[in-house]
């Protein structure tokens, strides 16, 4: 376990913005709060939290929220790849935000191998969802984290790639995110076009078509000519931040 002063210096220096640094089971979890929360002390769920990230590419969207009286929070539990293992692990740190006073159904932010974390968990705890945002996200786990990522995913999982493709009906997002529509769950993504890491047509594509005949709520915005990189198109777009505001507002 880290010293309380190790913590709070990570939280100047690595961080885009200061933040509260604390513990959940013994993993770091950082939130960054407002001034003058809006009422229902709602947050974002950023995903993901690891050594480097959240960090420079992500503090425009994060002073815009906290501006507008929005906590920004996250969970470092390392390089998961949705399982469900490592999905009842983040049940843990939500458990710990509602704990701390913020709202029970965070708005959930889901950057590329972020977004697979965020929808896993999301399918897998319905109810403890207020809305899912996705910036070229991972849906789909034979994707990007089987084809890239392969030590990762057995790991987290902890079974031979053959019982996982096996599986996937299960264990992918896309195919098991109609307990979100059902719950009333809203989405919006951000993807490009011209994507070659994680690739529109095998994931943020298929949750389209999965969400909207399950009859659930998705804007998917489509970058022209752009791939995977953190830029301006991504990371500092205007109606991603409208939903959220919107989102995060609303009494759920």
């Amino acid at each position: 376990m880290l010293p309380l002063a190790a913590l709070n210096i990570f939280a100047v220096t690595k961080l885009p913005l200061p933040a509260e640094i604390f513990e959940v089971k013994g993993r770091r979890a950082f939130v960054m709060k407002s001034q003058q929360p809006t009422a229902g002390n709602p947050w974002v769920w950023y995903a993901p939290t690891l050594q480097n990230y959240p960090h420079h590419s992500q503090r425009y969207y994060f002073e815009q929220l906290i501006e507008h009286g929005i906590a920004v929070a996250g969970y470092d539990f390392g390089e998961v790849r949705g399982a469900p293992q490592s999905s009842t692990k983040f049940t843990a740190f939500y458990e710990a935000m509602v704990a701390k006073g913020y709202s029970d159904k965070p708005v959930l932010l889901g950057q590329s191998r972020g977004g697979l974390m965020m929808l896993c968990w999301a399918f897998r705890n319905p109810d403890k969802v207020g809305a899912f945002a996705g910036i070229y996200p991972v849906c789909n786990i034979a994707s990007w984290p089987l084809q890239r990522s392969k030590p990762s995913v057995l790991a987290d999982y902890g079974m031979p790639e053959e019982a996982i493709l096996k599986q996937l009906d299960v264990l992918n997002p896309f195919e098991n995110i109609s307990v979100l529509a059902a719950a009333g769950v809203p989405m919006f993504i951000i993807h490009g076009d011209s994507d070659r890491v994680v690739p529109y047509g095998d994931n943020s594509a298929l949750v389209k078509a999965a969400y909207r005949k399950a009859g659930g709520e998705l804007e998917v915005k489509i970058v022209t000519g752009k791939g995977h990189p953190e830029v301006a198109e991504f990371f500092r777009d205007q109606d991603l931040l409208e939903f959220i505001f919107k989102q995060a507002r609303e009494e759920k």
